[in-house]
């Protein structure tokens, strides 16, 4: 007999087993899951593993009919046959069998919670269970966890984390069959989605596009002199009036001052304090990597967690601006092996900044001193939450700013200048601090100033900005829609649906007129305050104030009240819907102009012969030109190649993303060296230049977002793919991989890894 524990994935059971074994560890697996076997304080132990949710909320009896609020919980793997839970619930099955005692130690917070719940309940047959909380993943903060775990699940958390996939489900499977029927009804079909926060958070972008839609651009007018004073270093001055409302008036002061000299009127100087900055919440980070490195706030949280699993950071997935009490002088030790600047905090008080946010679950994010080896974007992330941190100790910076005003003909024109005086905690943010910084020359009143050019601008007034994907995820925490976890799912689910296109975030035609139909037949949907009021009745269930069937039946009639609305209307929904999916449907296949032609629009087209996409002016058979599709998920934007003027697109294969000119032929993608492109065009023409090591079939040119490559003709069969040797180095490794898989054909081995014999296809 002995004690199960239960984590959340792989990783964390690998990590929580080498904290907490007094001697070696036995690792062992079932069907390729791994567990392990300790002994810890003299007791048997075993680690076994989940892999996220092993159980999802389904139906009892499955149909498409709506409004339907029978649920339960069910395996992944009965809902799904392709899903890869199954043998992660099958080998916590056989592993509890033998225990008599249970913990769960799946992340502490509302999704872990469930997670370990089911798994308590479902898997293991138990009733309750003891519970490990911890934010870092290191051998202290295990230990300790375990050594002061409580003797039953967080059952607050437990009852709010179902209660939310509970409504969740019964809003968007009801929402989305309303919507989905109503469209085929009318004709078409369309598979449309809405939710409890995905249509607030939808309206909020298509009330953005409708204020720039109707924000009328006003001219205005700004005067500017470039001069200098005694030196030859040339300042930029403005007239004091920012926005001159007419040309008449700009053009009178333009007129009354060109070429004229002036003097200093006066000058000011003042200083201000940016405060030390406060540490990292989930929000805040999601935004600084988007703004430093362009990484979208799905990305930053996958990333986040990664960083998390491996060790290097606390738990992610909080909104808490307080660190916790820990060893700030160690920490910090640790750490100035990665930065030495963290030395420098010992001398400090060791007192961190802090912001008002907290969490019930977790401190702020911040490093816990393992140092890892990372690259790309994992460097980023972490790099940026280790400096975030640093400068949490660190003092205030004072910046200060000097303004000059000079007078040219009774007209003044205002130069300001502000440079930093004191660091502060900008050195230990370095690089992520970018501040401009001007020094403005020490000039006394009266003294001369010398004009060396003026200039009139005409300008129009811009509409509201556009959100961002780290914007609107500001924007859905502010209004309290979501929660820190799924934000970043929602704006993605949005992007899917492709109700919003495009980094800065336009709501597409299909997204306006979902919710103007929406917002015209059942605005319930769309409430944010109804969003709102079921978040905060989840919470009072965490604190143990409300129930969770007394919430669900709350929503099972407003549901009902909203569907039965919807249904009395279902025919005038389906036909607004059904217009807007046709507009949608043309505007998404228009790829650019035809360069070949001048008339026709290239766009993307089916065969259904192929049953394949490909890309043809719309101008046939007059214009003939046609092409493959460089890829299955293409996203167009307004570019065209400079070598032969056919569109570029964005093609998107799982986390990266190329910019690729869609002709083929383009002059741009011939091959520097003329034997390679020799190679590539015989491969083009149909010659085949050698056949699969592994099953003698023809090698063929394959292409991919990430470029040319060989692959065999009997894919997908056979997966065997080589690059195209571009220089004797490839040829040689290419042959020595080839003769590998000759000698170890019939041996469960796979060939040697090497930079130059590997390709992506």
């Amino acid at each position: 007999m002995y004690e199960l524990i239960i984590t959340e994935k792989p990783n964390a059971a690998k990590m929580i087993a080498a904290a907490l074994a007094d001697s070696k560890i036995i690792k062992e697996n079932n069907k390729g899951v791994p567990y392990y076997k300790i002994i810890h304080n003299k007791k048997d132990i075993v680690v076994g593993c989940a892999v996220g949710h092993l159980y999802t909320v389904a139906e009892k009896l499955k149909s498409f009919k709506y409004p339907v609020f029978d649920l339960q919980w069910k395996k992944n793997s009965d809902v799904n046959k392709n899903d890869f839970s199954k043998k992660y619930a099958d080998t916590l099955k056989k592993l509890a069998k033998d225990a008599n005692s249970f913990t769960v130690a799946t992340d502490y917070d509302i999704e872990g919670e469930v997670i370990g719940l089911n798994c308590v309940r479902f898997v293991c047959k138990q009733k309750d269970a003891a519970r490990m909380k911890f934010s870092t993943l290191t051998k202290p903060d295990i230990v300790d966890s375990y050594e002061n775990k409580s003797s039953t699940l967080d059952w607050g958390q437990a009852y709010a984390g179902e209660t939310r996939h509970f409504l969740d489900w019964m809003y968007g499977i009801n929402l989305s069959r309303a919507l989905t029927l109503a469209i085929k009804n009318a004709g078409m079909f369309k598979i449309l989605s809405s939710g409890r926060v995905q249509g607030p958070a939808l309206k909020l972008v298509v009330e953005k596009e409708k204020e720039i839609k109707a924000f009328i651009s006003e001219p205005y007018w700004q005067v500017q002199v470039n001069g200098r004073f005694s030196d030859n270093k040339l300042i930029e001055f403005w007239h004091e009036k920012e926005k001159i409302s007419t040309a008449e008036e700009a053009l009178n002061i333009y007129n009354k001052v060109k070429s004229k000299n002036g003097k200093v009127l006066k000058t000011q100087n003042s200083e201000f304090i940016q405060k030390t900055p406060v540490p990292f919440d989930l929000t805040t980070l999601q935004t600084e990597a988007y703004r430093f490195f362009g990484i979208n706030p799905k990305q930053t949280l996958d990333i986040a967690q990664e960083l998390y699993t491996s060790g290097f950071i606390s738990y992610p997935r909080t909104s808490s601006q307080k660190l916790p009490n820990v060893n700030f002088k160690k920490l910090l030790e640790q750490l100035s092996k990665y930065d030495v600047k963290a030395m420098d905090l010992l001398k400090t008080s060791l007192k961190p900044s802090e912001g008002k946010k907290t969490d019930p679950a977790h401190p702020a994010i911040y490093p816990t001193g393992i140092i890892p080896k990372l690259k790309d974007r994992q460097f980023k992330v972490y790099d940026l939450i280790v400096k975030r941190f640093l400068a949490c100790f660190a003092e205030e910076a004072k910046r200060e700013t000097l303004t000059i005003t000079v007078d040219i003909e009774n007209e003044k024109f205002i130069a300001r200048g502000t440079r930093t005086i004191k660091q502060g905690w900008h050195y230990y943010y370095m690089p992520y601090v970018q501040l401009e910084e001007q020094q403005m020359p020490k000039v006394k009143v009266n003294e001369a100033f010398f004009n060396k050019e003026t200039i009139k601008h005409d300008k129009f007034t811009q509409p509201p900005k556009r959100f961002t994907p780290a914007s609107i995820i500001r924007e859905l925490e502010k209004k309290n829609l979501g929660t820190k976890a799924t934000r970043a799912q929602i704006v993605d689910s949005l992007y899917e649906r492709n109700y919003i296109k495009h980094e800065s975030i336009e709501a597409t035609e299909l997204g306006i007129q979902t919710v103007e139909t929406l917002e015209k037949f059942a605005a319930e949907i769309l409430d944010e305050k109804l969003t709102r009021h079921f978040e905060n009745e989840m919470e009072k269930i965490r604190q143990k104030k409300l129930t969770e069937d007394k919430v669900l039946k709350e929503a099972e009639k407003t549901l009902i009240k909203v569907l039965e609305k919807f249904k009395k209307n279902e025919k005038s929904i389906g036909k607004e819907l059904s217009k807007s999916h046709k507009q949608h449907l043309e505007t998404s296949s228009f790829i650019g102009k035809c360069p070949n032609c001048e008339k026709g629009n290239l766009k993307i087209m089916y065969s259904r012969k192929s049953k394949r996409k490909f890309i043809a002016c719309d101008a046939y058979p007059e214009c003939k030109t046609i092409m493959n599709m460089p890829g299955y998920n293409i996203k167009v934007f307004d570019k065209t190649c400079e070598h032969c003027k056919y569109p570029i697109v964005r093609v998107i294969a799982g986390k990266n993303t190329k910019e690729l000119c869609i002709n083929n032929h383009c002059p741009s993608k011939k091959h520097e060296d003329k034997k390679v492109q020799k190679h590539i065009d015989a491969l083009e023409n149909g010659q085949i230049v050698s056949k699969c090591p592994k099953c003698n079939k023809d090698l063929v040119l394959r292409k991919s977002v990430y470029g040319q490559f060989l692959g065999c003709s009997g894919f997908p069969k056979c997966r065997y793919t080589e690059k195209i040797p571009e220089n004797e180095e490839d040829k040689k490794a290419i042959e020595k991989k080839r003769e590998y898989i000759k000698n170890n054909q019939n041996k469960d081995q796979s060939p040697p890894s090497s930079k130059s014999m590997s390709s992506k296809s």
